[in-house]
């Protein structure tokens, strides 16, 4: 064997499952396709502190650009209802090299510029073949990506619905002042159906802007012109600097689907785990089953499981809540929205406490009081808390 467990892709999940599952005393080789990693291309920049307590993750400052109150949440008339909850501006190609020199740290041996093609399962374990000859294990972790093709290869169905994966463009722009506030913006509705726009300070004149959009193709340009257009009028800018355009996708409505089979693990992005904080816990779980498998002498699909067990326990409520928010708020009109919007106007939302599930309940049992009708409407925003 090469390594009782081969990691396929240095993504924030598949450095925290290496990195637990070495802790536990395993042989880990984490392979990515990449040539120089921390250079991270994904537009994802943002997150609130609360997804990394329950990552039981520490803020380090070294990959911190700028320290957020929270977030406002902009209908398309305007109204807006502000969200405090401590959040922070990444630098992240910075972010994702301090988890490399982490994950290293705890004996983990990586190798870049190694392309993965398929996974087959043997007599002995698990071979992986790559563009650098074929790797055996005794299992492999699969966490490439929101594009990964591993897991249909493997026989997976990673996704309940991945027609659903919001589609993202983001950019870096500059221009006088727009760096300075302390709270980050979604914008709702036609602007970025299924899902939001961005605007997110980093400090100075240096903003990033983005649009996450689902159900109208891989191809999200046209809705990012338009945001950009928008954006310049709303803040008087006639010059604004922009940067290079990065995409991606975020699998926030698709619903984690198969995550295991024989041999087999999906994590992160690939297994339609989203968001930053989210990614890092589901890859700690799936490090510390992989290592109790192991230990045991079973990479069984039944014994793997416990890690599908253990992530359904934390957040399949949570994701299918989500779910439904996010598509009862896909369905509505901008009028509609704003008419939500108006319930929370001028409310103190300071009254929500604990995980992202108990602040949706919160919140439906206030909406269940103001208005019914909107109820499921702003949930979804309450997710990525």
């Amino acid at each position: 064997m090469d390594a009782d467990v081969i990691v396929v892709g240095a993504s924030p999940a598949g450095l925290a499952a290496s990195r637990v599952a070495s802790e536990q005393g395993l042989d880990v080789l984490l392979m990515d396709k990449q040539d120089v990693l921390g250079e991270n291309t994904h537009p994802a920049n943002t997150f609130f502190k609360g997804m990394f307590d329950r990552a039981g993750e520490t803020v380090d400052s070294s990959y911190v650009l700028k320290n957020l109150r929270g977030a406002n949440i902009v209908a398309p008339s305007g109204s807006y209802v502000g969200v405090e909850s401590p959040a922070y501006f990444l630098d992240r190609p910075a972010f994702d090299r301090y988890y490399i020199q982490k994950t290293r740290g705890s004996g983990v041996d990586i190798a870049t510029s190694v392309e993965a093609y398929n996974v087959l399962k043997n007599d002995e374990g698990v071979s992986v073949s790559t563009s650098q000859g074929t790797f055996d294990s005794k299992l492999v972790i699969i966490s490439d990506g929101i594009n990964s093709k591993l897991a249909s290869l493997c026989g997976l169905s990673a996704m309940k619905h991945p027609d659903d994966i919001a589609w993202a463009m983001e950019t870096e722009v500059e221009g006088e002042g727009i760096g300075e506030p302390d709270m980050f913006e979604y914008f709702v509705g036609s602007v970025a159906p299924g899902w939001k726009s961005t605007y997110s300070p980093c400090g100075g004149d240096r903003a990033t802007l983005g649009v996450y959009v689902r159900r109208h193709g891989r191809d999200v340009s046209s809705f990012f012109d338009r945001w950009v257009d928008k954006f310049k009028r709303m803040k008087g800018l006639s010059n604004l600097s922009i940067g290079e355009v990065k995409t991606g996708g975020d699998p926030i409505a698709t619903i984690p689907n198969q995550m295991v089979a024989d041999g087999i693990m999906l994590t992160g992005g690939a297994s339609g785990q989203s968001g930053i904080g989210y990614s890092i816990h589901g890859g700690k779980m799936c490090g510390k089953v992989a290592a109790e498998s192991i230990q045991e002498g079973n990479t069984s699909a039944r014994f793997l499981s416990r890690y599908s067990h253990r992530w359904a326990k934390e957040y399949r409520t949570e994701y299918y809540l989500g779910r439904m928010a996010l598509e009862t708020l896909r369905k509505m009109d901008d009028s509609e929205i704003n008419s939500m919007m108006e319930v929370f106007k001028q409310e103190d939302l300071s009254f929500l406490q604990g995980s992202s599930l108990q602040k949706a309940l919160q919140v439906s049992l206030f909406m269940l009081k103001k208005k019914p009708s909107s109820l499921l409407g702003f949930s979804a925003f309450l997710r990525n808390r």
